[in-house]
């Protein structure tokens, strides 16, 4: 099995190092479970260390970065999970449902092998972080990716969506987790942490306009009211199914 991570995932596990408040937040959701499944697990950011995880994950290269004393890790697909129905108390799945090639079967099957919660942190295509202004492919790239939230429903059942705010410090470098911290943009080790970046085919002219604007105090006078933020809605949600 190849996995787009076996290709991108260099840095990841030094880029993407789980932020603690996104982790509550997402444990507040999962809410009281003794086995719990982590499909799309990479290499085991916001696993809980207080329950009995198994992880799925499609990328051998991803499973070789998971930590010594991370859960088990099968490799294996969202869309053919190879456990038996209800086999777990809840499901989560962070940041990974827009690699899928088939949404609505993964998703199904999230629902198949739990007996309880399902639990995804994942994009609203409808949402338009600034980052969007200088790179327009993006947004694209979100409309093509992620479904919109009102699938969910259709593909879960009853589900209720929360908004994610991200710190202005977030530790998770996911694609707008820079936020009030433009200048990380112009790193290209910073944007490998975004599988966006590596879809889009160049961003050499927005990054130079970004830098520009930079340069010159344009961006801050654009986003002023950005930099008085602690926290921003980015258009980061979790969808939680209904007990």
């Amino acid at each position: 099995m190849t996995a787009i991570y076996d290709t991108i995932g260099l840095n990841y596990a030094d880029l993407r190092r789980p932020d603690p408040r996104i982790g509550k937040a997402i444990l507040d959701a999962i809410g009281p479970c003794d086995t719990l499944l982590n499909v799309g697990a990479g290499t085991g950011s916001y696993e809980p260390d207080d329950r009995s995880v198994t992880a799925v994950e499609p990328s051998a290269e991803m499973i070789r970065k998971r930590p010594a004393g991370a859960a088990p890790a099968v490799q294996a697909s969202a869309d053919d999970l190879p456990f038996a129905d209800d086999s777990f108390d809840a499901v989560m799945a962070i940041l990974t449902i827009h690699h899928w090639p088939d949404k609505a079967a993964g998703l199904r099957e999230l629902r198949r092998v739990t007996r309880g919660r399902v639990v995804l942190l994942t994009f609203d295509p409808a949402s338009r972080p600034w980052l969007t202004d200088y790179l327009p492919g993006l947004a694209a790239l979100d409309e093509a990716q992620m479904p919109p939230l009102s699938d969910y429903e259709r593909w879960l059942g009853p589900v209720r969506i929360e908004p994610v705010p991200v710190p202005h410090d977030c530790s998770d470098g996911f694609l707008y987790a820079y936020w009030r911290r433009p200048q990380a943009y112009l790193d290209p080790r910073t944007r490998s942490g975004s599988s966006s970046f590596w879809a889009l085919p160049d961003v050499s002219e927005g990054i130079a306009h970004l830098a520009d604007d930079l340069a010159s105090g344009a961006w801050e006078r654009r986003y002023a009211d950005l930099l008085t933020l602690d926290t921003y809605d980015a258009g980061y949600r979790l969808v939680v199914t209904q007990d």
